[in-house]
């Protein structure tokens, strides 16, 4: 069952800028919510996902989800994960992208996010700890923005097929076996992969099966069974496709936290 939190935040922010981490146990939820101030979610383990009108947003630690100011949405986890949250004034939102995106964590922004967390500044006290604050909201303004890494849609077709790839990431039906599974046409589900998603359907599952993997590898599954637990005859095969898609091998990430590629 799912373990219901609390927004930290209703009304007004402690200060324009503000920093939160937080352990989430699986299966976590924040109600729906919004609020008059922008939001970067970050996690440091885990997956973090989040649900918008229609979409979901979902990244691993190698991006941040940016959300500006009054956008409504559902923070979730499907595993335990530990995440930060920056509450930005709309103020200081206004070098930042004006719609919700995954955005990219360069190797600063993460040591920067880290410093945060270990020293545990929550806002600026210090001159040293506002310049600080002033790099991590001017690097986050350069940071390419993703769109989300993994889309999803409510599509009444295109989200049945979703759906069941989610539980069952191995599946290796083609497009054209999906498309008979909900009584459609390939051309039909490609158009609409391509409409909801701006993916293909093969871009789109083997985004899905980076993210399985992520949370595989962080717990320290080995590499071969990763690469057959996804559907892959081989680990080599795994091992190509997870470089061409992170720019990084899956041994190097393996038990040794998910570093930024």
């Amino acid at each position: 069952m799912a373990q219901q939190l609390q927004v930290p935040f209703s009304t007004k922010l402690p200060h324009p800028v503000y920093f939160r981490t937080a352990r989430l146990p699986a299966a976590a939820t924040y109600p729906r919510h919004h609020h008059p101030w922008g939001e970067f979610v970050y996690a440091f383990s885990g997956v973090m996902e989040l649900e918008l009108a229609g979409s979901h947003y979902l990244a691993p630690p190698q991006y941040g989800i940016w959300l500006p100011p009054d956008v409504e949405h559902r923070g979730m986890n499907r595993s335990e994960a530990s995440h930060c949250s920056l509450y930005l004034t709309k103020a200081l939102c206004r070098g930042l992208p004006r719609t919700t995106c995954a955005l990219a964590v360069s190797p600063l922004v993460k040591s920067l996010l880290e410093h945060l967390r270990e020293h545990q500044v929550a806002y600026p006290r210090t001159s040293a700890e506002r310049r600080l604050m002033r790099v991590l909201i001017d690097q986050l303004s350069l940071a390419p923005p993703q769109g989300s890494y993994l889309p999803m849609s409510d599509d009444a077709l295109l989200g049945e097929v979703l759906r069941a790839l989610v539980k069952a990431p191995a599946d290796g039906r083609s497009l054209a076996q999906w498309a008979r599974q909900v009584h459609t046409t390939e051309r039909t589900l490609e158009r609409r992969c391509q409409q909801h998603l701006g993916l293909s359907f093969s871009e789109w599952r083997q985004r899905l099966r980076v993210v399985k993997a992520l949370a595989m590898l962080e717990e320290g599954s080995a590499v071969e069974v990763v690469a057959l637990e996804l559907g892959y005859s081989s680990a080599s095969a795994f091992i190509a496709m997870f470089r061409r898609m992170t720019g990084t091998t899956p041994d190097k990430l393996r038990g040794h936290g998910l570093a930024t590629s």
